[in-house]
Protein backbone atom coordinates (compact mmCIF):
# COMPACT_ATOMS: atom_id res chain seq x y z
CA UNK A 1 0.00 0.00 0.00
CA UNK A 2 2.98 2.76 0.76
CA UNK A 3 4.15 1.65 -2.85
CA UNK A 4 1.01 2.66 -3.87
CA UNK A 5 0.86 5.96 -1.91
CA UNK A 6 4.19 7.14 -3.19
CA UNK A 7 3.35 6.25 -6.90
CA UNK A 8 0.43 8.80 -6.67
CA UNK A 9 2.04 11.58 -4.62
CA UNK A 10 5.21 11.41 -7.24
CA UNK A 11 2.43 10.97 -10.19
CA UNK A 12 1.03 14.66 -9.29
CA UNK A 13 4.12 16.33 -7.43
CA UNK A 14 3.27 19.87 -7.84
CA UNK A 15 0.41 19.17 -5.85
CA UNK A 16 1.79 16.94 -3.21
CA UNK A 17 4.37 20.26 -3.29
CA UNK A 18 1.48 22.44 -2.79
CA UNK A 19 -0.36 20.69 -0.12
CA UNK A 20 2.85 19.76 1.76
CA UNK A 21 3.84 23.33 1.93
CA UNK A 22 0.16 24.23 3.56
CA UNK A 23 0.99 21.94 6.39
CA UNK A 24 4.17 23.22 6.67
CA UNK A 25 3.37 26.30 6.73
CA UNK A 26 0.31 25.64 9.44
CA UNK A 27 3.10 24.16 11.60
CA UNK A 28 5.58 26.34 11.64
CA UNK A 29 2.74 29.25 13.18
CA UNK A 30 1.46 26.80 15.81
CA UNK A 31 5.44 26.52 16.62
CA UNK A 32 6.64 29.67 15.90
CA UNK A 33 3.56 31.13 18.22
CA UNK A 34 3.87 28.69 20.92
CA UNK A 35 7.74 28.98 21.19
CA UNK A 36 7.63 32.82 21.30
CA UNK A 37 4.67 32.71 23.96
CA UNK A 38 6.31 30.23 26.61
CA UNK A 39 9.50 32.34 25.79
CA UNK A 40 7.70 35.66 26.83
CA UNK A 41 6.66 34.01 30.31
CA UNK A 42 10.50 32.65 31.10
CA UNK A 43 11.41 36.11 30.18
CA UNK A 44 8.80 37.41 32.65
CA UNK A 45 9.97 34.97 35.53
CA UNK A 46 13.14 36.28 35.11
CA UNK A 47 11.12 40.02 36.30
CA UNK A 48 9.83 38.49 39.01
CA UNK A 49 12.77 37.25 40.16
CA UNK A 50 15.33 39.95 40.07
CA UNK A 51 18.53 40.01 42.30
CA UNK A 52 16.79 36.40 43.20
CA UNK A 53 13.74 37.81 44.75
CA UNK A 54 11.49 34.67 45.72
CA UNK A 55 8.28 36.95 44.85
CA UNK A 56 7.58 40.27 43.07
CA UNK A 57 5.04 42.97 44.19
CA UNK A 58 2.88 44.79 41.24
CA UNK A 59 0.71 46.79 40.51
CA UNK A 60 -2.36 44.92 38.86
CA UNK A 61 -4.22 45.67 35.95
CA UNK A 62 -1.22 47.16 34.33
CA UNK A 63 -0.27 46.46 30.39
CA UNK A 64 2.85 44.88 30.78
CA UNK A 65 4.95 44.20 33.85
CA UNK A 66 7.40 46.99 33.19
CA UNK A 67 4.63 49.51 33.11
CA UNK A 68 3.53 48.90 37.10
CA UNK A 69 4.51 51.65 39.26
CA UNK A 70 4.05 51.56 42.95
CA UNK A 71 4.96 54.21 45.53
CA UNK A 72 8.40 53.37 47.60
CA UNK A 73 7.15 54.14 50.85
CA UNK A 74 5.20 51.03 50.31
CA UNK A 75 8.34 49.21 51.00
CA UNK A 76 9.18 49.56 54.86
CA UNK A 77 5.29 48.77 54.98
CA UNK A 78 6.09 45.01 53.12
CA UNK A 79 9.29 44.68 55.27
CA UNK A 80 6.57 44.51 58.35
CA UNK A 81 4.45 42.03 56.73
CA UNK A 82 4.19 38.23 57.88
CA UNK A 83 6.52 35.91 56.54
CA UNK A 84 8.69 38.69 54.38
CA UNK A 85 12.63 38.63 55.09
CA UNK A 86 13.30 41.75 53.37
CA UNK A 87 11.70 44.10 50.35
CA UNK A 88 13.83 46.00 47.81
CA UNK A 89 12.22 48.80 45.87
CA UNK A 90 13.62 47.66 41.99
CA UNK A 91 12.82 50.45 39.33
CA UNK A 92 13.01 49.44 35.53
CA UNK A 93 13.50 51.27 32.40
CA UNK A 94 14.30 50.50 28.76
CA UNK A 95 15.16 52.67 25.52
CA UNK A 96 18.36 53.85 27.22
CA UNK A 97 20.68 52.22 24.64
CA UNK A 98 20.04 53.24 21.13
CA UNK A 99 21.63 50.33 19.66
CA UNK A 100 19.34 47.71 21.81
CA UNK A 101 16.00 48.58 22.61
CA UNK A 102 16.08 45.45 24.48
CA UNK A 103 18.77 47.10 27.02
CA UNK A 104 16.81 47.73 30.00
CA UNK A 105 18.63 49.30 33.47
CA UNK A 106 17.84 48.52 36.63
CA UNK A 107 17.54 50.81 39.41
CA UNK A 108 18.25 49.53 43.13
CA UNK A 109 19.11 50.68 46.20
CA UNK A 110 23.23 49.52 46.63
CA UNK A 111 22.73 48.28 50.34
CA UNK A 112 20.10 45.79 49.23
CA UNK A 113 19.57 42.45 49.25
CA UNK A 114 19.07 42.46 45.57
CA UNK A 115 22.60 43.74 44.91
CA UNK A 116 24.17 41.57 47.63
CA UNK A 117 22.72 38.77 45.65
CA UNK A 118 24.67 39.68 42.91
CA UNK A 119 28.10 37.63 42.04
CA UNK A 120 30.65 40.54 41.00
CA UNK A 121 32.97 39.09 38.32
CA UNK A 122 35.27 42.13 38.54
CA UNK A 123 34.92 45.60 39.92
CA UNK A 124 33.05 46.62 42.59
CA UNK A 125 28.65 47.18 43.93
CA UNK A 126 27.54 50.93 43.27
CA UNK A 127 28.06 53.85 45.36
CA UNK A 128 27.58 57.17 43.92
CA UNK A 129 24.74 58.27 41.06
CA UNK A 130 26.91 58.65 38.09
CA UNK A 131 28.55 54.92 38.45
CA UNK A 132 27.09 52.12 36.77
CA UNK A 133 27.59 48.21 36.73
CA UNK A 134 26.92 46.14 34.16
CA UNK A 135 25.76 42.80 33.52
CA UNK A 136 28.61 40.56 32.07
CA UNK A 137 26.59 39.53 29.03
CA UNK A 138 25.83 43.20 28.40
CA UNK A 139 29.77 43.87 29.01
CA UNK A 140 30.71 40.85 26.36
CA UNK A 141 28.33 42.62 23.88
CA UNK A 142 29.10 46.35 24.46
CA UNK A 143 33.16 45.33 25.02
CA UNK A 144 33.12 47.54 28.30
CA UNK A 145 34.68 46.76 31.38
CA UNK A 146 35.43 48.36 34.63
CA UNK A 147 37.08 52.10 34.29
CA UNK A 148 34.77 51.87 30.65
CA UNK A 149 32.03 54.63 30.17
CA UNK A 150 28.16 53.49 29.53
CA UNK A 151 26.76 55.78 27.21
CA UNK A 152 22.70 56.14 27.61
CA UNK A 153 19.64 58.19 26.13
CA UNK A 154 20.14 59.86 29.77
CA UNK A 155 23.73 60.30 30.22
CA UNK A 156 27.21 58.63 30.63
CA UNK A 157 28.07 56.71 33.32
CA UNK A 158 31.49 55.20 34.68
CA UNK A 159 31.63 51.63 35.27
CA UNK A 160 32.28 50.60 38.23
CA UNK A 161 32.04 46.46 38.09
CA UNK A 162 30.29 43.21 36.18
CA UNK A 163 28.16 41.62 37.60
CA UNK A 164 26.36 37.86 36.92
CA UNK A 165 22.68 37.11 37.98
CA UNK A 166 21.34 34.22 36.55
CA UNK A 167 19.02 35.87 34.97
CA UNK A 168 19.31 36.23 30.73
CA UNK A 169 18.24 39.96 30.27
CA UNK A 170 19.26 41.48 33.84
CA UNK A 171 22.71 39.71 32.93
CA UNK A 172 22.32 41.76 29.45
CA UNK A 173 21.28 45.33 31.26
CA UNK A 174 22.96 47.73 33.75
CA UNK A 175 22.71 48.57 37.13
CA UNK A 176 21.97 52.04 38.45
CA UNK A 177 21.09 53.51 41.69
CA UNK A 178 17.48 54.41 42.41
CA UNK A 179 17.49 57.35 42.29
CA UNK A 180 19.35 57.98 38.99
CA UNK A 181 16.78 55.57 37.33
CA UNK A 182 13.81 57.10 38.86
CA UNK A 183 15.18 60.31 37.40
CA UNK A 184 15.20 58.53 33.94
CA UNK A 185 11.47 57.65 34.47
CA UNK A 186 10.83 60.66 35.41
CA UNK A 187 8.84 59.52 38.36
CA UNK A 188 10.42 60.43 42.12
CA UNK A 189 9.40 58.51 44.62
CA UNK A 190 8.24 55.76 42.62
CA UNK A 191 9.35 51.72 41.73
CA UNK A 192 8.08 49.53 38.76
CA UNK A 193 8.11 46.28 41.70
CA UNK A 194 9.17 45.63 44.94
CA UNK A 195 11.41 42.50 45.44
CA UNK A 196 10.78 40.15 48.23
CA UNK A 197 13.20 37.71 49.91
CA UNK A 198 10.99 35.53 52.37
CA UNK A 199 11.83 34.57 55.70
CA UNK A 200 12.58 31.06 56.33
CA UNK A 201 9.51 28.24 55.96
CA UNK A 202 7.56 30.98 54.44
CA UNK A 203 5.94 29.78 51.61
CA UNK A 204 5.04 32.60 48.23
CA UNK A 205 1.69 30.60 47.49
CA UNK A 206 0.50 31.71 51.41
CA UNK A 207 2.50 35.13 51.54
CA UNK A 208 1.44 36.11 48.04
CA UNK A 209 -2.32 36.14 48.74
CA UNK A 210 -1.41 38.19 52.41
CA UNK A 211 0.55 40.64 50.72
CA UNK A 212 -2.55 41.42 48.27
CA UNK A 213 -4.79 41.71 50.94
CA UNK A 214 -2.49 43.85 52.74
CA UNK A 215 -2.17 46.37 49.56
CA UNK A 216 -5.28 46.50 47.41
CA UNK A 217 -4.46 47.43 43.95
CA UNK A 218 -1.28 44.86 43.55
CA UNK A 219 -0.59 41.60 42.41
CA UNK A 220 2.21 38.93 44.25
CA UNK A 221 3.69 36.94 41.64
CA UNK A 222 6.19 33.98 42.16
CA UNK A 223 5.51 31.73 38.88
CA UNK A 224 5.92 32.37 35.55
CA UNK A 225 2.41 31.17 34.81
CA UNK A 226 0.80 34.07 37.22
CA UNK A 227 2.32 37.09 34.58
CA UNK A 228 -1.34 36.92 33.05
CA UNK A 229 -3.04 38.28 36.54
CA UNK A 230 -1.16 41.33 35.68
CA UNK A 231 0.52 41.43 32.38
CA UNK A 232 -3.07 41.87 30.09
CA UNK A 233 -0.06 42.38 27.02
CA UNK A 234 1.35 38.53 27.62
CA UNK A 235 -2.17 37.67 28.07
CA UNK A 236 -3.02 39.08 24.75
CA UNK A 237 -0.54 37.44 23.41
CA UNK A 238 -1.27 34.46 24.63
CA UNK A 239 -5.45 34.52 23.32
CA UNK A 240 -4.17 35.81 19.97
CA UNK A 241 -1.74 32.80 20.03
CA UNK A 242 -4.94 30.22 20.32
CA UNK A 243 -6.90 32.33 17.70
CA UNK A 244 -3.51 31.77 14.97
CA UNK A 245 -3.48 28.33 15.96
CA UNK A 246 -7.13 27.41 15.68
CA UNK A 247 -6.87 29.02 12.45
CA UNK A 248 -3.91 27.13 10.84
CA UNK A 249 -5.12 24.29 12.18
CA UNK A 250 -8.61 25.03 10.05
CA UNK A 251 -6.28 26.06 6.76
CA UNK A 252 -4.56 22.70 7.10
CA UNK A 253 -7.67 20.79 7.19
CA UNK A 254 -9.65 22.35 4.18
CA UNK A 255 -6.27 21.88 2.17
CA UNK A 256 -5.32 18.59 2.98
CA UNK A 257 -9.72 17.65 2.86
CA UNK A 258 -9.39 19.23 -0.72
CA UNK A 259 -5.61 17.43 -2.19
CA UNK A 260 -7.61 14.19 -1.16
CA UNK A 261 -10.64 14.94 -2.71
CA UNK A 262 -9.46 15.74 -5.70
CA UNK A 263 -6.94 12.79 -5.48
CA UNK A 264 -9.94 10.50 -5.19
CA UNK A 265 -11.90 11.78 -8.12
CA UNK A 266 -9.34 11.71 -10.41
CA UNK A 267 -8.84 8.20 -9.53
CA UNK A 268 -12.54 7.01 -9.32
CA UNK A 269 -11.93 4.67 -12.41
CA UNK A 270 -9.06 2.68 -10.29
CA UNK A 271 -10.75 2.60 -7.90
CA UNK A 272 -13.78 1.31 -9.30
CA UNK A 273 -11.60 -1.43 -11.08
CA UNK A 274 -9.86 -2.28 -7.62
CA UNK A 275 -13.31 -3.13 -6.51
CA UNK A 276 -14.89 -5.05 -9.42
CA UNK A 277 -11.78 -7.25 -8.85
CA UNK A 278 -12.99 -8.09 -5.30
CA UNK A 279 -10.65 -5.32 -3.27
CA UNK A 280 -12.62 -4.03 -0.27
CA UNK A 281 -14.08 -0.93 0.37
CA UNK A 282 -12.27 -0.68 3.62
CA UNK A 283 -8.87 -1.01 2.20
CA UNK A 284 -9.40 1.84 -0.11
CA UNK A 285 -10.84 3.93 2.55
CA UNK A 286 -7.55 3.37 4.12
CA UNK A 287 -5.30 4.16 1.15
CA UNK A 288 -7.05 7.54 1.12
CA UNK A 289 -6.51 8.00 5.17
CA UNK A 290 -3.10 7.21 5.27
CA UNK A 291 -2.39 8.99 2.23
CA UNK A 292 -3.92 12.01 3.72
CA UNK A 293 -1.88 11.30 6.67
CA UNK A 294 1.22 10.68 5.61
CA UNK A 295 1.16 14.42 3.80
CA UNK A 296 0.34 15.79 7.32
CA UNK A 297 3.58 14.29 8.40
CA UNK A 298 5.99 15.33 6.10
CA UNK A 299 4.52 18.83 6.12
CA UNK A 300 4.57 18.84 9.82
CA UNK A 301 8.26 17.53 10.04
CA UNK A 302 9.20 20.63 7.60
CA UNK A 303 6.97 23.01 9.47
CA UNK A 304 9.34 22.19 12.72
CA UNK A 305 12.39 23.32 10.93
CA UNK A 306 10.27 26.38 9.97
CA UNK A 307 8.58 27.25 13.08
CA UNK A 308 12.34 27.04 14.86
CA UNK A 309 13.45 29.42 13.01
CA UNK A 310 10.80 31.65 12.22
CA UNK A 311 10.60 32.04 16.37
CA UNK A 312 13.55 33.33 16.50
CA UNK A 313 13.22 35.79 13.52
CA UNK A 314 9.73 37.28 14.88
CA UNK A 315 11.52 37.92 18.63
CA UNK A 316 14.99 39.47 16.28
CA UNK A 317 12.27 41.67 13.69
CA UNK A 318 10.54 43.03 16.91
CA UNK A 319 14.17 43.67 18.13
CA UNK A 320 13.22 42.06 21.63
CA UNK A 321 16.14 39.06 21.39
CA UNK A 322 17.75 40.11 24.60
CA UNK A 323 14.96 39.85 26.58
CA UNK A 324 12.74 36.63 25.00
CA UNK A 325 14.37 33.56 23.83
CA UNK A 326 12.01 31.07 22.17
CA UNK A 327 11.42 28.17 23.79
CA UNK A 328 10.92 24.65 22.22
CA UNK A 329 9.92 21.93 24.56
CA UNK A 330 10.05 17.80 23.64
CA UNK A 331 5.91 18.07 24.09
CA UNK A 332 5.40 21.09 22.30
CA UNK A 333 7.11 19.55 18.96
CA UNK A 334 5.63 16.43 19.73
CA UNK A 335 2.13 18.31 19.86
CA UNK A 336 2.52 20.09 16.79
CA UNK A 337 3.13 16.66 14.83
CA UNK A 338 0.23 14.64 16.43
CA UNK A 339 -2.18 17.82 15.37
CA UNK A 340 -0.52 17.72 11.75
CA UNK A 341 -1.78 13.93 11.74
CA UNK A 342 -5.31 14.12 13.18
CA UNK A 343 -5.75 16.96 11.05
CA UNK A 344 -4.33 15.08 7.69
CA UNK A 345 -6.68 12.03 9.33
CA UNK A 346 -9.59 14.11 9.77
CA UNK A 347 -9.35 16.07 6.35
CA UNK A 348 -9.22 12.81 4.67
CA UNK A 349 -12.19 11.38 6.48
CA UNK A 350 -14.77 12.39 3.68
CA UNK A 351 -12.75 11.56 0.80
CA UNK A 352 -12.35 8.00 2.06
CA UNK A 353 -16.28 7.91 2.49
CA UNK A 354 -16.54 9.33 -0.87
CA UNK A 355 -14.37 6.71 -2.08
CA UNK A 356 -16.37 3.49 -0.64
CA UNK A 357 -19.99 4.93 -2.03
CA UNK A 358 -18.09 4.14 -5.57
CA UNK A 359 -20.51 2.16 -7.94
CA UNK A 360 -18.12 0.00 -10.16
CA UNK A 361 -20.68 -0.55 -12.76
CA UNK A 362 -21.68 3.12 -12.94
CA UNK A 363 -18.24 4.48 -12.94
CA UNK A 364 -16.40 2.06 -15.57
Amino acid sequence: MLHLILLELRRHAVRTVLSITGIAVAVATIVALQSVSTGIERSASGLIHLGGSELGLFQGGVGDLTASTLPESMVERVKRQPGVADAAPIAVAGGELHSSGSFLVFGVDPHSFVVRRLVFLAGRSLRAPGEAILGDAAARQLGLGVGGRLRLASGTLVVVGVYHAGVPFEDQGAGLTLGAVQRILGRPGDVTTIGISLAPGARASQVGPELERAFQGTVAISQPGEVARVDTNSLLIRKASVVFVALALLIGGIVIANTMLMAAFERRHDFALLLAIGWPRRLLAGLILREGVLLSLIGALIGLVLGAVGGRVIVHLFGASGLISPQLGVWMLARAVLIAAAVGALGSVYPALWVTRLRPAEVL
